[in-house]
């Protein structure tokens, strides 16, 4: 039958014995538009291919393949192989981990100069001595062992920079000095205050003002009150530092340098000279004032035991002082014999006993 739609969706002519005639040619496709000259977008899908997909989160994590041994789980890292009884690894592994990351973090061994703290969630719980010691593991207690018997020096000012200070008879002194100090409570060094070593360095500097304050530039420079002013300041650091309640215990505070400013250093120096000099010069007329102190004593103390014989036995002491006189004052004279009766008129006595004595040469040889 002429003009019947073909049930496979052409339609045809059939001829008399109602067979199906020829189909009809399929509808042609519209002919695509022209592509414009050029090289062909390479990310393009290319010819009648359908537009590619994007991956999606479950693509990326969808198991491809069998699974084994050398096989990847999700994100692409390889999987552990399963136990003999067909178990996974991963909970021992997890285990073991856990075990690991509680021994690291919950046993400490303390030093024998150490102390530790521990805080719990960011507030201290408690001071750890020496030894080994137990805490939970972190984050949920921390701790932080610390040094508590060495000494910490410090150089005031540091290096070789100036430090002027006033004293009693308004001079200026440049001073240098040490102070030595370690942590006595480490909770309070660690709670109190919070930059505790700044605080001892601003503490030494004002106890030294105040107690430089008090002595002249001589005693300072000179050395003669120096360790009263080391254990004044060293006293003053401690109460201040305690009443801040800083945990620190000073040591000991030691003066290096105490010399004038640099500006008038050549002239002090001219003045010490002049000053030492001078002190010099009274030494010395202390040392003759002395001697002839000593010198006039001991000849009051002779004249008084002369005074007490002469008391007794006047005559007999008056002639005794005469004798020693004259022999006192004629022991290096000549002699000389006066004319006499069948005597020669001089007799030179000194020249004889002179050549009486031996030669010295000759009784030194004699002697060897």
């Amino acid at each position: 039958m002429t003009g019947r739609k073909s049930p496979w969706g052409g339609s045809g002519d059939s001829g008399d014995d109602g067979e199906p005639g020829p189909q009809a040619a399929p509808e042609q496709p519209e002919s695509a538009p022209e592509q414009a000259p050029g090289p062909r977008n390479p990310w393009l899908p290319g010819g009648n291919q359908p537009p590619r997909r994007s991956a999606g989160i479950e693509d990326i994590f969808r198991p491809r393949g069998p699974r084994g041994p050398g096989s990847r789980g999700p994100g692409g890292f390889p999987s552990l192989p399963p136990r003999p009884d067909g178990k996974s690894w991963l909970p021992l592994a997890a285990g073991a981990v856990a075990l690991a990351w509680i021994g690291f973090t919950s046993v400490h061994v303390v030093g024998q100069k150490e102390e530790a703290i521990v805080t719990r969630m960011g507030q201290y719980s408690r001071t750890l001595g020496p030894g080994m010691s137990m805490t939970l593991p972190w984050p949920f207690e921390q701790t932080a062992v610390t040094d508590v018997t060495s000494f910490t020096v410090y150089s005031i000012p540091e290096g070789e920079a100036e430090k002027l200070m006033l004293t009693s008879d308004k001079n200026l002194v440049d001073l240098s000095y040490l102070v030595r100090w370690n942590i006595k409570n480490l909770k309070n060094y660690s709670f109190q205050l919070e930059d505790p070593e700044e605080t001892v360095r601003e503490v030494a500097e004002a106890a030294m003002r105040a107690s430089i304050a008090q002595v002249t530039l001589i005693d300072a420079i000179s050395g003669a009150g120096r360790a009263d002013v080391e254990a004044d300041v060293r006293e003053r650091m401690q109460r201040v530092l305690d009443y801040y309640h800083a945990g620190v215990g000073i040591q000991g505070v030691e003066i290096k340098k105490a010399d004038p400013p640099a500006k008038v250093v050549n002239a002090f120096q001219q003045v010490t000279v002049s000053q030492q000099e001078a002190e010099r010069d009274r030494s010395d007329a202390r040392g003759w004032a002395q001697q002839l102190l000593a010198r006039a004593q001991g000849d009051a103390a002779s004249f008084d035991k002369v005074y007490e014989q002469y008391r007794l036995a006047p005559d007999v002491t008056k002639r005794r002082m005469y004798y020693e006189t004259m022999e006192r004052l004629l022991r290096k004279n000549g002699s000389v014999v006066l004319e006499a009766n069948g005597v020669t008129p001089y007799l030179p006595l000194p020249q004889v006993e002179k050549r009486a004595l031996p030669a010295p040469d000759a009784t030194q040889a004699g002697g060897q």
